[in-house]
C-alpha cells in the first residue's frame, strides 16, 4: 500500500470530484467550500492514490485547541478495504502532534455506516445539530478526546 501524501493544489478537481460521489447533494460541499476548507491557515489534507487517481482523502484544521475532521472521502470502489481508517489514524497522529485536546466532527444523522465507523474509533456523540445541512438535515456532532 503506498503511504498516504500531502495534498497538491493539482489535485483539487478530482478531490472535489470524489466528494461528490460520496455525498448527497446539500451535504456534499460546493467547490467555494472545499477550497476555503483547503486554504484555512491550520488545515491539512491527506490523499491516497490509486494508479494516479485518488481513491481517498481527509481534510482536517486545528480550531483552537480542537482538531476538526471536515470531511473523509473514499471512493465506492475502494470502501471495505481499511482506507478510510488509515486515513483517519494518520489525520489523528498530525492533530495529536499539534496538542488538540479532543477531535470534533459532524456526520449526517441517517449516516449509520459513518456514524458507526467514528464509533469504531473512538468517537462519542455529544448532540444533534438541527437543519445543520442545506437540505434542511440534521447531523450529530461527535468527538473523541485524546490524551496527552
Amino acid at each position: 500500500m503506498p503511504p498516504l501524501r500531502e495534498y497538491r493544489p493539482s489535485d483539487f478537481d478530482a478531490l472535489w470530484a470524489l466528494d461528490q460521489i460520496c455525498f448527497p447533494r446539500g451535504i456534499a460541499y460546493s467547490k467555494r467550500e472545499l477550497r476555503e476548507f483547503l486554504e484555512l491557515p491550520a488545515s491539512f489534507a491527506l490523499v491516497d492514490e490509486d494508479n494516479s487517481h485518488v481513491a481517498g482523502f481527509i481534510v482536517a484544521t486545528v480550531v483552537e485547541e480542537a482538531g476538526y475532521i471536515i470531511t473523509i472521502d473514499v471512493h465506492p470502489d475502494h470502501r471495505r478495504t481499511g482506507l478510510g481508517s488509515r486515513l483517519l489514524t494518520a489525520a489523528e497522529s498530525r492533530l495529536s502532534a499539534a496538542h488538540v485536546e479532543a477531535i470534533l466532527l459532524e456526520v449526517a444523522v441517517d449516516n449509520e455506516a459513518a456514524i458507526a465507523f467514528y464509533k469504531r474509533h473512538g468517537f462519542q456523540m455529544l448532540r444533534r445539530l438541527p437543519q445543520y445541512y442545506s437540505t434542511g438535515d440534521d447531523a450529530w456532532r461527535m468527538a473523541k478526546p485524546l490524551s496527552r
